[in-house]
């Protein structure tokens, strides 16, 4: 059976601005579905990630930006049980407020799958270096970025899904 992974879209996307990610895992063999979120706080968003995704030990969730950090908050439940999670540029602090990084990293310590990271060198929403210095926080963390790349990842999307699919393939192993 195929990996099987639920991606949430960014603050300002929605459920087609995922299908290249979706359409592209599902090119490599992953079964891979775009989830809608509502627009408010990611703490109040897990209940409706939860609602649609099924829960399992072959679930992976995810998303880009505002969408990983809701999977994040659901894979960090104690009571909730995910394969693997995966973040598409993160968003560990608002533009230009790298002090808030240590609140929006808080639950990644309970986090107990597999996560895979993939993330801009040059985000706004995550200077690198916080970012590679949280990664620890993680029990089992992978962190890729790519140089001069902001809070997208369009331009690498292939080298993209073909780590996302390797990761979910390799922990499905």
């Amino acid at each position: 059976m195929p990996p099987r992974i639920y991606l949430g879209h960014g603050a300002a996307g929605n459920v087609a601005s995922m299908a290249p990610f979706v359409d592209g895992l599902i090119a490599r063999g992953i079964e891979a579905h775009a989830i809608a979120l509502p627009r408010r706080r990611a703490e109040d968003a897990v209940a409706a990630l939860r609602t649609v995704v099924p829960e399992g030990p072959g679930v992976a969730v995810g998303g880009h930006s505002y969408g990983g950090r809701v999977a994040s908050l659901a894979a960090a439940r104690p009571d909730t049980l995910y394969r693997a999670l995966v973040c598409f540029s993160y968003p560990l602090h608002p533009p230009g407020q790298p002090e808030r990084t240590e609140a929006r990293i808080a639950h990644w310590p309970q986090i107990r799958c597999p996560v895979l990271l993939l993330s801009g060198e040059s985000d706004p929403f995550a200077r690198i270096d916080l970012l590679r210095s949280a990664i620890p926080l993680l029990p089992d963390a992978q962190l890729v970025t790519y140089p001069r790349l902001a809070h997208t990842l369009k331009s690498v999307l292939e080298d993209v899904l073909d780590r996302v699919a390797a990761f979910l393939w390799a922990i499905e192993g």
